[in-house]
């Protein structure tokens, strides 16, 4: 029986700009799957057409629906993540729904302090009108190129942006900025869990909406679980690395460490 992998986006991108990376890892022999988040459509022109089904879902929301999706499957699988694609792996795995996880440039989670203040330049698209809590917000290619492809050349950057961005939530933004205040915000992740499956942090050293602080203050996080937590870096890379022309040797980075782990 061949490992499930499950590919989870973060905001602004759509399932299918994990594309390149499920056939790269079903050429290793996974199962490797990148579903939706609640709402999303089965393609980006869908999804940029109705953006009223994409909005209000929260991190608990999107949570549920890939525990659903995880009770469908022969085996508990390796869940890869991006931004808050990340966030939501890493919940997972401390709920024990998963068998190892990859974490990349991962949104904040609940107890990481200070947001810098190149993330929230690169979320004032949400941030800017509170009624966007319970809207999807879409990005300008000029706020694509600063929080995603600051790293590639702007020619890439607009390419990226036309090929793979759709409406995102504004709700798991405002949940995530206000986790610090509240006991049972959906951000708070139970990093304490000795007896997870292991975890690997992926940061990248250009990145304005994840910036490395996050991820390194996301791995200090975890100092009271004996479970393997490691943590790699990127130097000259942006958010944009799981979908730039350097995803590759992300990508190679993830088999690596999936095959040290023995899975």
């Amino acid at each position: 029986m061949t490992t499930p992998v499950l590919f989870i986006h973060g905001l602004w991108l759509h399932a299918s700009s994990w594309d390149a990376w499920t056939t790269r890892f079903r050429d290793e022999g996974y199962d490797a799957q990148a579903p939706g988040w609640p709402g999303d459509g089965p393609t980006v022109e869908e999804s940029r057409r109705d953006p009223d089904a994409i909005g209000d879902h929260g991190i608990d929301d999107v949570v549920a629906h890939f525990e659903a999706l995880i009770d469908t499957l022969p085996e508990k699988p390796v869940l890869i993540g991006h931004s808050f694609g990340g966030m939501i792996a890493q919940k997972l795995l401390g709920q024990d729904c998963a068998k190892a996880a990859i974490a990349i440039d991962a949104a904040q989670i609940k107890g990481v302090l200070p947001v810098p203040l190149s993330a929230l330049w690169a979320t004032l698209p949400v941030f800017r009108n509170p009624a966007n809590k319970h809207r999807a917000v879409s990005l300008s290619a000029q706020q694509f190129r600063f929080a995603f492809g600051n790293a590639v050349s702007p020619e890439e950057s607009d390419e990226l942006f036309a090929r793979w961005t759709i409406p995102a939530p504004g709700r798991p933004l405002f949940e995530a900025a206000a986790a610090n205040f509240n006991p049972h915000s959906p951000a708070k992740v139970a990093t304490g869990n000795q007896s997870r499956g292991p975890l690997l942090l992926i940061a990248s050293g250009k990145d304005h909406t994840v910036p490395e602080s996050v991820t390194r203050s996301t791995f200090k996080q975890y100092r009271h679980s004996e479970a393997v937590t490691e943590l790699t870096t990127f130097p000259d890379r942006g958010h944009s690395l799981t979908i730039d022309s350097g995803w590759p040797d992300v990508a190679e980075t993830c088999l690596k460490w999936l095959r040290e782990q023995g899975l």
